[in-house]
Order: C-alpha cells, then structure tokens, then sequence
C-alpha cells in the first residue's frame, strides 16, 4: 500500500478522465457535503478540520470537488473559497443547483429557471468563480418541462457563467432526453459495489464517455465497517473496506469518477491510498459476488 504521507499528487494513480472531453481530472475526487454541518446543513461541526481537509486533499492531488449551493446551504461553497482560492490551475470545483434544503433532511427540487439562474449567480459569487466548469442540475423538478430546465442553464453557458452542463439523479430515459436539448458531460446517480441499480446509466455513460460521478460510492459507510462484506477479501489483499470498494469502482469503468466525502483528514488519506490499489479481474468479480444484488 503506498504511503500518502510520501507520495505527493497520490490521486494521480488513479488515472485521468478528459470531463466533457477538455477538462482533465484525476478520476479519484472528493465530495464535500460532509463538510457541512450534520445532514449538510449550517456550519462545520469542527472549521479547522474542515479547512485541512480541503487542503490535504489539493495535497494528494485531488482535481475534481464536488459540492452544490444547497449543502449548507451556501455554506460548503464558501468554505471551499476559504480554503482553496485562489484555485490551483487544475483543480475543477463542480456544484449543482436546482434543490432547495429547508432543514435538516429536508430537500425539495425547484427547477424554475429563474431560480436556476439566481442560483448560478449566487455559486459564482460563493465560490469566488467567473465560470463553473461544470454545473450540474441537482435533480430533475418534475413540476418544470426538462427542457426549461436546461434551456436556463444552456442560456449561462452562452453567457459565459458556465461551460459544461451535469446531471444527478437521473434514469437513462432522462439522460437520453436532456441529450436532445444539450451535450451533457457529467451524470451523478448513487452507485456503489453494493448498490448498482444505475448500472443501465452508467453503460450508456460508458458508451458515449459521459463520466459518471457515484455519489455514496461506499454505501454511506456501510461498506467501511468493521464487519463489512469485504473485510476478508480487504484483508488478504492488505487493504482496508473502504479502499477495496473504491479501488473496485476505479476498476469497474474508465468514465467512473468517485467522490468519496469525509469530514476528517484521516479517513481522506486513507481513501486516496485506493488510488494505488490494483484489482485482478478475478478480484474484482469477487467483491461483485460478495455483493451481488
């Protein structure tokens, strides 16, 4: 297992994924909604911790983050200008807009343009950014056609405020659909070893290299515990949990572009050591049996 503590720019082995064809990225990122208060919302339990972690991870060489207006809300942007700006050259900060959060758990889809252009603006000025690389529409309202939905973001684009156009949360059907209004270089749907249901969205991802960004790539932790399905299989190949279903994710596609989130520089260094694991494809078929749905 290599050492993050030597090895600088560690995310790099994990090799790189060309976002919407010119944006290149190490394919091992970081999610940063942990970085908020519980539940994402409010201020960081612990600032400190928050503001290192960002850091350390620049440090092992992260260039994709990921974050979205509503995770705080606002907070996490900010905290990301704190830490980071002025942004390394080749860092990509992404975030997403289109949910509205009221509360702790509380989440609600607003897709009207006019919110989805206030909201640009507003990530624009939180993040200290004059163009969002990539902006990704949170979720799909269904109260609002797609096709408004996106216009708005096409029509930042052709201002200048974004560049390239996401998506989270959706089914292949969608993403066909929104293809139809614009080029769509991101989509962003809970996948993991364990949870594969998005398996149909990722093969059409695949296919026309869209990257595919899972969010809850270890299951919420699950994966990470103790008593994971995976310890034995971890354990031969000297590994923790965690680190074996990131490095079978890496292994599962060449568009799959993981942000596993944390709140602590020890579990970040620990997930970015899975950038130096190698599966075998017997090994890799092992964690899909272990796991199968």
């Amino acid at each position: 297992m290599t050492d993050v503590h030597t090895t600088p720019d560690l995310a790099r082995l994990s090799g790189t994924f060309a976002l919407g064809g010119d944006l290149p990225v190490h394919r091992l990122g970081f999610g940063a909604m942990r970085l908020a208060g519980p539940g994402a919302w409010g201020e960081p339990h612990d600032r400190e911790e928050a503001i290192a972690v960002l850091r350390r991870a620049v440090e092992l060489g992260v260039t994709l983050i990921d974050t979205a207006d509503s995770y705080g809300p606002e907070v996490n942007e900010r905290l990301i200008r704190e830490a980071l700006h002025p942004y390394p050259e080749d860092l990509l900060v992404t975030t997403k807009v289109g949910m509205v959060h009221s509360g702790p758990g509380q989440w609600e889809a607003k897709g009207t343009p006019s919110h989805l252009k206030r909201q640009v603006e507003a990530s624009l000025r939180n993040l200290g950014l004059e163009r969002i690389d990539l902006l990704q529409l949170h979720w799909i309202d269904p109260e609002v056609p797609l096709s408004e939905q996106l216009g708005a973001l096409v029509e930042l684009r052709e201002e200048g405020k974004i560049h390239h156009i996401g998506l989270t949360g959706v089914t292949r059907e969608q993403l066909r659909t929104a293809r139809k209004t614009t080029p769509i270089a991101s989509v962003q749907n809970e996948y993991s070893p364990s949870q594969r249901r998005s398996e149909d969205v990722l093969e059409r991802c695949e296919q026309d290299g869209i990257a595919f960004l899972p969010w809850a790539p270890i299951s919420r932790g699950e994966l990470a515990r103790p008593d994971s399905p995976l310890s034995p299989l971890a354990a031969e190949h000297g590994v923790t949990p965690a680190q074996l279903a990131l490095a079978w994710l890496l292994h599962r596609s060449p568009v799959m572009l993981p942000i596993p989130g944390t709140s602590r520089v020890e579990h970040l260094e620990e997930n970015m050591a899975a950038a130096s694991v190698r599966l075998s494809e017997d090994e890799a078929e092992r964690v899909r049996r272990l796991l199968a749905l």
